[in-house]
């Protein structure tokens, strides 16, 4: 779908670097998919999954990397 849009330049480039996204259009879907995938992270966090906060923190695995899933990856890695 084409459509026109005012986007801070400086802004889009950073994140066409950053996550190495080929187009603005890659960039600009990348932005809106990682927006999109962390409110529902929070959603299911805040449900709990139906476990008590005992159980939650006995199903994580202690050598787990939260850092490394803070962001999804640029979809140029994977051919998008």
């Amino acid at each position: 779908m084409k459509m026109t849009m005012h986007i801070d330049e400086k802004l889009l480039e950073g994140v066409m670097k950053t996550y190495g996204c080929e187009t603005k259009t890659e960039a600009v879907d990348f932005a809106l998919r990682e927006l999109d995938r962390k409110a529902r992270f929070r959603e299911m966090v805040k449900s709990g999954m139906g476990m008590t906060p005992e159980e939650l923190a006995d199903s994580v695995d202690p050598n787990y990397d939260v850092q490394a899933m803070r962001v999804a990856e640029s979809p140029s890695k994977h051919g998008r």
